[in-house]
């Protein structure tokens, strides 16, 4: 399959420039998608985060260089992008539980990473209930965090805006305050580009955004909207379904656009949820 093939070429570009800086963007056009979608569908896919397993995957090399004893420790920290070799003690430690120092001195046990490569394997078998749908553009209002374009450096940003959301009663005033489609609280992931990158707790509106409040204005595009159920955490298995499951054989692909979640209700044991995936066709 085609996506199939574009992630294993963004693997060999990985495998390739392990020893020199990688790019995110370059490994994002290879895969015809945006930096922010990459990254989704690979630690979706490989269940690990990229920059972990590129992490992984030096520090094999690192060890085989190591064993050799050819070069020095800083040759080899420098090699594979670190300029201190503090830092690249850690970085080894954590993945092999052992300094450089210690592969010189004995047989230390390590752990080889192996490249990744991908295939196609058959899942599914439980439906997922789906929408196209073409929307104009529309403003949200709401709070706004920035957001790395490392993904992996996000997962406290984003709960931490919910839970000030919740402690500062800020939710109601946003509901109190949609006038606009989506109907319902949105989590909008605004990555587009190489930079300024946003989270929003936020409702489609057309009010002023008085502080603490920022305005969004999110374009128009073809969604790919997909209903769910459950906790509030089930959400992210339904976007998981989606890459795994719906994408490979949908016809459509990412667009480069927000991603959005929306919920119905305000009840985190009992959501009701939408997500919204910008999408073009192939």
């Amino acid at each position: 399959m085609e996506w199939i093939d574009r992630l294993n070429d963004a693997m060999r570009y990985i495998e390739t420039h392990l020893d020199q800086e990688i790019s995110l963007d370059q490994l994002a056009k290879i895969a015809c998608c945006s930096p922010y979608h990459f990254q989704r569908m690979f630690a979706y896919i490989a269940d690990v985060p990229l920059s972990e397993y590129i992490r992984r995957r030096r520090m094999s090399l690192a060890a085989v260089d190591l064993r050799s004893g050819g070069e020095k420790i800083v040759d080899i920290a420098l090699k594979y992008g670190y300029s201190s070799p503090t830092a690249f003690n850690r970085a080894f430690q954590s993945v092999h539980g052992v300094a450089p120092s210690a592969v010189r001195k004995d047989s230390a046990p390590l752990k080889s990473f192996p490249p990744i490569q991908f295939h196609v394997t058959v899942s599914g078998g439980q439906a997922l209930e789906y929408r196209i749908e073409e929307h104009p553009a529309f403003r949200a209002i709401g709070l706004l965090a920035p957001l790395s374009t490392k993904i992996e450096e996000n997962f406290s940003v984003v709960p931490g805006l919910w839970g000030r959301a919740a402690e500062e009663g800020i939710i109601p005033q946003l509901l109190s305050m949609m006038d606009g489609v989506p109907k319902g609280l949105l989590g909008v992931s605004a990555c587009m580009g190489e930079d300024s990158w946003h989270y929003m707790i936020g409702v489609a509106s057309s009010m002023p955004a008085d502080a603490p409040f920022e305005s969004l204005d999110v374009g128009a595009y073809t969604w790919a909207v997909f209903s769910g159920s459950g906790s509030s955490h089930s959400i992210q298995d339904l976007e998981k379904r989606v890459v795994l499951e719906w994408l490979p054989t949908s016809g459509y692909e990412y667009a480069d656009g927000p991603d959005i979640e929306v919920y119905l209700n305000a009840d985190p044991q009992n959501a009701h949820y939408e997500v919204w995936i910008p999408v073009t066709k192939k």
